[in-house]
């Protein structure tokens, strides 16, 4: 099985271990990744904040970079809700619009392909005992994206379960945004950071050692203000977990 790693702008950037985590993984279940260096931001920034024609030539560009694959897969919910969800009203109103089918076009071809990383290992691959060995104790923060607009549902948790040595712990109120939500964080600096700080609360009530999450994006935020304020509780991307083996364990440095 062939497939292009969607990597992100954020993981790119700031988060490249999550990357070579989920090559790591993939390849380690019999997939053939490939890297096509085309890609760039898929114009999320932009949509979200009200830029639509903005993103247009993004779209035009991450489907021509990902054009032939039968896969695509992204450790990012965010991402991955942004070419699936987005990318298609985007196609249609240019349509609408009088500007031709072709936007609407590549994004109906690009977003059946697209996968984010846990639902492509549980839905198309049919694994959730991916070999990873992580001797911690985790709680999982599901992503507004992931949870809302992709549905991962128990996709994530499943796959965490069945890694050996993991003890997962329940996170209070998991299902509340962290208050990253991309520009939202630049636009109400206070607001984002109050409802960071409820739920570093939270996960540092349940005593575990990682907060895990799916989306760097996310976790970005929430890895600040674990850093600012101390302590043993650290971020961690789902990817890192799963891609640890006992062979080949984790490490934090």
């Amino acid at each position: 099985m062939r497939a292009a790693l969607f990597i992100t702008c954020v993981n790119d950037a700031l988060h490249p271990r999550t990357g070579r985590a989920t090559v790591s993984l993939l390849r380690r279940l019999g997939v053939e990744v490939d890297f096509p260096a085309a890609q760039t931001c898929c114009g999320q920034p932009q949509y979200n904040t009200g830029y639509r024609r903005e993103s247009e030539p993004l779209l035009r560009r991450t489907a021509a970079a990902f054009e032939g694959y039968d896969y695509v897969v992204t450790p990012s919910g965010s991402c991955a809700a942004m070419v699936r969800d987005n990318y298609p009203r985007i196609g249609e109103k240019a349509e609408a619009e009088g500007r031709g089918g072709a936007l609407a076009e590549a994004a109906r071809s690009l977003a059946p392909r697209t996968f984010e990383l846990t639902e492509f290992l549980v839905d198309v691959l049919g694994v959730t005992d991916v070999g990873a060995y992580f001797p911690h104790t985790v709680t999982y923060h599901p992503s507004c994206h992931g949870l809302r607009m992709l549905g991962l549902g128990e996709r994530p948790r499943r796959l965490l379960e069945a890694v050996r040595g993991l003890e997962l712990r329940e996170l209070p109120g998991a299902e509340e945004c962290c208050g990253f939500g991309g520009t939202f964080a630049v636009k109400n600096p206070a607001v984002s950071a109050a409802m960071g700080a409820d739920k570093i609360a939270n996960a540092r009530s349940t005593g575990a050692d990682f907060l895990c999450g799916a989306d760097n994006s996310c976790l970005m935020h929430l890895g600040a203000t674990l850093s600012r304020q101390g302590g043993p509780l650290r971020a961690v991307h789902i990817a890192e977990i799963l891609a640890s083996t006992e062979d080949e364990p984790w490490s934090h440095a």
